[in-house]
């Protein structure tokens, strides 16, 4: 199967989602954006901040970065992934699976917001949509920042701005968004895992494209992993107030002829 073949599958799970995503609550019977606040309050911000420094996707690619940039490794990888090009083929088509793997990942992302069940008020989705515009707004405005005080050149020699990787950074926050959503879909913990390793698929396709696209260097996009999915969950956490313990009332199984939904009760 091509690449365009596995995003069209990804983005028509996606798709599937919504249709099969109504007014409904979440199980503890709050609708999917209510709580969502300006003021969490310095208790919540600290656990918010602690659960997304803790996150694998925070810590590794930080630490990742940190080794890139020891011994010339960074040139070292950029110069053999822009010459052998071995997952994208070439320059070009590196650069140009990087924009469709981004767009793809901040499309799940949107499609599992819109899926998320917040019952019959649509204030409760628009509060909740603009705490995670949010966290896509913060993360795109402090890669800005550290891309102007930085100023590294990129790999091509074009132009600077390499440190972090912009795409990186929005691929991450996407894939953290989008995982933070399927906790709150009425799905089994198998298709949960699936989309999450699709949204992590995607954001990992999109970082090392930009590296054989010679446009970042790897400690670039690894730094922009971990800026990403540090603000999204961050923000996410701290300020849209869904309750990550809940049980799920009820599972959506795919199968081979259709899907399957079970209703799971206790008596």
């Amino acid at each position: 199967m091509t690449l365009h073949s596995h995003l069209r599958d990804f983005l028509l799970t996606c798709s599937i989602l919504i249709l099969l995503s109504g007014c409904g609550t979440l199980p503890n019977g709050r609708a999917w954006g209510e709580d969502a606040t300006l003021r969490p309050g310095l208790p919540k911000i600290r656990s918010a901040a602690l659960r997304a420094i803790q996150s694998p996707v925070t810590w590794i690619p930080a630490a990742g970065a940190v080794v890139f940039s020891l011994d010339h490794l960074d040139q070292r990888v950029s110069d053999w992934a822009s010459e052998k090009t071995p997952i994208f083929g070439s320059v070009d088509g590196a650069d140009r699976a990087s924009n469709t793997l981004l767009y793809t990942a901040i499309g799940g992302a949107l499609a599992t917001a819109i899926a998320a069940p917040s019952g019959p008020d649509s204030s409760s989705k628009l509060k909740g949509l603009g705490v995670e515009l949010a966290a896509g707004a913060t993360t795109a405005g402090l890669t800005g920042i550290v891309h102007v005080g930085i100023d590294r050149e990129r790999p091509n020699g074009l132009s600077g701005y390499s440190f972090p990787s912009g795409h990186s950074s929005a691929a991450f926050s996407a894939a953290a968004i989008g995982e933070i959503n399927v906790e709150s879909l009425r799905l089994s913990d198998g298709v949960k895992t699936g989309l999450d390793a699709g949204f992590m698929v995607l954001a990992s396709g999109d970082a090392w494209a930009r590296v054989e696209a010679k446009q970042h260097y790897p400690s670039d996009v690894l730094a922009g992993a971990a800026l990403g999915n540090f603000v999204s969950i961050f923000i996410c956490d701290a300020f849209l107030g869904l309750d990550k313990n809940a049980p799920v009332p009820f599972s959506v199984e795919p199968q081979s002829n259709g899907w399957i939904l079970a209703i799971h009760s206790m008596f």
